[in-house]
């Protein structure tokens, strides 16, 4: 069985199955297919947390059939959650269509905040925990990863070539994953059931665009390479009291690291509430001029260019250990 990453359209992408979730609400491509297959007239009941819906798309996406998965609610669909609805897609499939060859399944986590990378390997993991045992369509050939942003396209299937270095599965049980190496069936075996146990760092941060590149190269590269899991978070997506979550994840957070470039009160306000939990905060700007208040006796990076902050940063989070203890515990 072959697993690839590649940046294009659900809408416009092949599949005998495209794979979604239902997290009690529609965001994003679950609400645009919803909204696509609703406007060709075609019923449709969603599902339940623990339920799953088998719809034939009849045309209205190059897809023959939607697979919608009820998973909770979206500040709940966390790492192992995301492993769980994976392993649950594949065994629903191997009873409502037994035929799939093509599977076509999207990234989840990083969009919302997540870990980028933890999420990919919770979902990938997920789809082996189903195939190692035999919960799957046993015909199945291939299954896509499809992603509309080119730059996390690229990264995740920089991830799935770590875990899979043929970029193909055995479909035999056990033996699926005995080819591979030890780092990789370590992380297959754990990936979602120990994330929340894991190290994270918090970034305070606009959830924008223009920050992307400064999130993804500048500070999620540097975290991840000393060992944290980073997350974020995208306050336009929740429905619901979003800042309970956020304050959740910054007071279990080992640190909160935060750019204060644009001057944003949301950023701001994470940023005194890490520090009303005693969380250790690491500054990041890139003009002094853009600070709102003295940062003096704080720790504060000042940056110019992408490359520039992700060295610094890692430098400053390789000698934190000696100030923070159990940073990495």
């Amino acid at each position: 069985m072959k697993l690839s990453v590649v940046q294009g359209d659900a809408f416009t992408f092949e599949g005998d199955v495209l794979v979604l979730k239902y997290a009690q609400s529609l965001y994003g491509l679950d609400k645009a297919v919803h909204m696509r297959i609703r406007q060709q007239g075609i019923a449709l009941e969603l599902p339940d947390v623990n339920d799953e819906v088998i719809i034939e798309t009849h045309g209205s996406l190059l897809a023959t059939r939607v697979l919608f998965v009820g998973v909770k609610p979206l500040r709940q669909f966390n790492y192992s959650e995301i492993r769980d609805f994976a392993r649950r897609a594949l065994a629903s499939l191997t009873h409502k269509v037994p035929s799939a060859r093509h599977i076509v399944f999207t990234v989840h986590g990083a969009g919302y905040g997540l870990d980028e990378t933890e999420a990919f390997e919770s979902e990938v993991a997920g789809i082996v925990e189903a195939v190692t045992g035999g919960n799957f369509p046993k015909s199945i050939e291939a299954i896509t990863f499809i992603e509309s942003d080119q730059g996390r396209a690229d990264r995740l299937s920089k991830s799935l070539k770590k875990l899979l270095p043929t970029g193909s599965l055995l479909i035999d049980g056990y033996s699926s994953v005995s080819t591979l190496t030890a780092e990789s069936q370590d992380t297959l075996r754990t990936a979602g059931y120990s994330s929340a146990g894991k190290p994270h760092i918090f970034v305070a941060m606009p959830f924008a665009a223009e920050m992307d590149d400064i999130y993804h190269y500048g500070i999620q590269g540097a975290a991840n390479a000393s060992g944290l899991l980073c997350e974020r978070a995208d306050l336009s997506i929740f429905t619901g009291d979003v800042m309970e979550w956020v304050k959740a994840r910054i007071a279990s957070a080992k640190l909160v690291v935060a750019d204060l470039s644009s001057a944003n009160p949301n950023v701001y306000l994470e940023v005194g509430y890490a520090w009303g939990c005693r969380v250790p905060t690491v500054l990041l700007v890139r003009e002094t001029s853009d600070l709102k208040f003295d940062v003096k006796g704080q720790r504060c990076i000042v940056y110019k260019s992408i490359k520039q902050l992700e060295e610094s940063l890692q430098r400053e989070l390789q000698g934190l250990p000696q100030i923070i203890p159990h940073l990495y515990s």
